[in-house]
């Protein structure tokens, strides 16, 4: 018995090729086509439903701004960040011009060290106010996903940089303890450095909030709340100087200030690091994300599972694919797939892209991909 001409491999109502008798095949679930190349591999009849949710006929799913349930918009500066980064930007190189002048005058080796290591905040104040700007760009042929993964480079930077500035710190305030240096003049340290306390408090102020959930702000806020928390340390020394004539505390104090930032940056370094390898994003577990697919009405199994950040914004930037096989008695590939966005995003996965199948088709999976990614293109040129 001849078989009927094969519909386009990407459309929904495209019918299943009828199996000779004598090797006949499962059925399709409903609204899936057959993918020749992994049946023609496997004999076994299997099905790929795959394209994109953007049209109503179309078997592969991408959550993204189309749905209801997922609301980032790219190009918006909703909170109003842009003007952020600029007023810290500007309070900052301000204070890094009056510190320096006045640790040179007053003879503070600790107001020369936190202005420089204020210039250096300034400047990973500029990375990260440039990665966020980037990440706002529409992706575009060449960078399917836009800039985003920009912010989890500029938190990484941000990172070391902070790191490499407190080693150094720990160095010269260790090499401060060895010798016999001299007390600075302490009036004018306690009054530069309060001074400076205000200045990076509330540049830490403007990147609170957006810190609990961008990892490129939270670098930002990191960076100016631990300038804060150096120029009172420098405040406390200049206070104790004045008041007991020691040398050795200032360094004292930059040695414990030094501890307690490289604590809490470390956790920073490893995050942003993971993410740059394509780790799968802190509070996503692939054990509950498969689990959750597994219970899907229908799906008998999932391979091929891939969970990733494109960027630091949360679950608007977390992505997954999979393929999901489901069983003969499986509902239709549109409810399986509404369903299947549904869950994932409550597992806080924004983007959702998978492919269907009938039968687990192992290694030829890849072939068959690709095999109904070139019929539709054959078919497209046909029509034109």
């Amino acid at each position: 018995m001849g078989r009927r001409p094969m519909a386009h491999p990407t459309s929904s109502r495209a019918a299943p090729v009828a199996p000779p008798p004598d090797t006949a095949a499962p059925a399709a679930p409903s609204g899936l086509c057959p993918a020749p190349a992994c049946g023609a591999e496997h004999g076994n009849g299997s099905w790929v439903a795959k394209g994109d949710a953007h049209g109503a006929d179309e078997r592969h799913v991408h959550d993204h701004a189309h749905a209801p349930i997922h609301g980032h918009v790219h190009g918006a500066d909703t909170g109003g960040w842009g003007r952020r980064f600029a007023l810290g930007v500007a309070l900052n190189l301000g204070f890094v011009a009056v510190e320096a002048v006045s640790g040179w005058l007053a003879g503070s080796l600790a107001l020369l060290a936190d202005a420089a290591h204020n210039l250096s905040d300034v400047a990973g104040l500029l990375l990260a106010w440039g990665a966020y700007a980037a990440a706002r760009l529409r992706p575009n042929d060449r960078h399917t996903y836009g800039w985003r993964r920009g912010s989890i480079l500029a938190g990484f930077v941000n990172a070391v940089v902070l790191l490499a500035a407190m080693g150094w710190l720990w160095w010269e305030a260790g090499t401060r303890l060895l010798g016999a240096a001299a007390a600075p003049a302490p009036g004018i340290v306690i009054a530069v450095a309060a001074v400076g306390v205000l200045i990076n408090g509330l540049t830490a102020a403007l990147f609170m909030a957006g810190g609990r959930r961008d990892l490129n702000l939270r670098g930002a806020f990191l960076h100016m709340a631990a300038d804060a928390l150096i120029s009172l340390g420098v405040v406390l020394a200049g206070v104790l100087t004045w008041w007991s004539g020691w040398g050795w505390i200032d360094p004292a104090v930059s040695l414990v200030i030094a501890g307690v930032i490289i604590a809490g940056t470390l956790p920073l370094a490893r995050q942003t690091l993971h993410l740059l390898f394509d780790g799968v994003p802190a509070g996503i577990e692939l054990s509950a994300v498969r689990q959750a697919l597994l219970r899907l009405p229908g799906v008998a199994s999932v391979h091929d599972l891939h969970v990733w950040a494109l960027g630091t914004g949360g679950p608007d930037d977390v992505a997954l694919t999979a393929h999901l096989v489901l069983g003969p008695d499986a509902p239709s590939a549109e409810t399986v797939l509404a369903e299947a966005a549904r869950v994932l995003h409550a597992q806080g996965v924004g983007h959702t892209t998978l492919q269907i199948e009938t039968t687990a088709c192992g290694a030829g999976c890849a072939t068959a991909a690709v095999g109904s990614d070139r019929a539709a293109l054959h078919a497209g040129a046909g029509a034109a």
